[in-house]
């Protein structure tokens, strides 16, 4: 049983699939291009997904590139000093990534589509439109951020899980041709 409460799970999991989902390289009309992907595209993985997996096949394609976007965060922050000493919207320590990944299983099992099980905080939308997701995003706050060789640093951290990951997402503007590694230290680490 998780110590976090769902409100927080959900949130952070709305959040990294959006982003899993923007990320994504896909066809037509591409995406962000931060991952080479094309996962839940309906002419691409979406169309096999629901083919293979057709009770769960709209979250199949949004977990794969949700795990795109874990491998692209985990490369880019292993560039940093103390890589396990940050929040970035993908990794949160071990407990709570752990907590994120079981809500997402629930979800998969019981929440139906996801637009519905996330309905508060989807960025997610039937067709590409960048304009949106910037609109989604700067939604969730603009954190005064340092960019640095190795990513956006936030100069403040904040110290809930949830605020962090609204932060977090918030800092990926202004949107760039490579995934700008949003991070903070941890809640108390501050430099």
């Amino acid at each position: 049983m998780s110590s976090f409460d769902s409100k927080t799970l959900d949130t952070i999991l709305a959040l990294q699939l959006t982003v899993g989902w923007a990320g994504e390289k896909a066809e037509a009309p591409e995406r962000l291009g931060w991952w080479n992907t094309d996962l839940t595209d309906e002419m691409a993985g979406g169309d096999l997904f629901a083919r293979l997996l057709p009770k769960t096949a709209s979250w199949a394609g949004l977990e794969l590139a949700r795990q795109a976007a874990v491998r692209a965060d985990r490369a880019a922050r292993s560039k940093l000093a103390h890589p396990d000493q940050v929040w970035t919207l993908f990794h949160f320590g071990f407990e709570l990534d752990e907590a994120i990944q079981d809500r997402l299983e629930h979800h998969k099992r019981h929440a139906g589509h996801p637009s519905v099980a996330f309905e508060k905080v989807w960025g997610v939308r039937e067709s590409w439109d960048q304009a949106s997701l910037e609109r989604f995003l700067a939604e969730l706050g603009k954190p005064s951020v340092e960019e640095t060789p190795a990513g956006r640093r936030l100069k403040k951290m904040p110290d809930s899980a949830l605020e962090a990951a609204r932060a977090l997402a918030g800092a990926l503007l202004p949107l760039g041709d490579r995934y700008p590694l949003p991070h903070g230290s941890l809640p108390g680490n501050e430099k």
